[in-house]
């Protein structure tokens, strides 16, 4: 049995463009995924959990975001 791809399949099938809050992110533009500022995975949107709205980067997991985190206090001296 084969699956037939529609156009909405399509537009989901890339990388998303995002626009990260403090709580939620708006889709700019449709996609499958996001890639992680660090580790530059695939993340998939279902699973996107862990992102930074002041930087505007996804992350994989809790880790990498904290690892991310440090590093960016560092490089400012905060």
């Amino acid at each position: 049995m084969s699956v037939m791809n529609t156009a909405f399949d399509d537009d989901f099938s890339g990388e998303a463009l995002l626009e990260y809050g403090d709580a939620d992110f708006m889709i700019l533009k449709p996609g499958g995924y996001v890639v992680c500022a660090v580790t530059a995975e695939q993340i998939p949107l279902n699973d996107l959990r862990y992102w930074s709205a002041e930087l505007q980067e996804a992350y994989r997991d809790a880790n990498t975001s904290v690892a991310r985190w440090l590093e960016v206090r560092k490089e400012t001296g905060q």
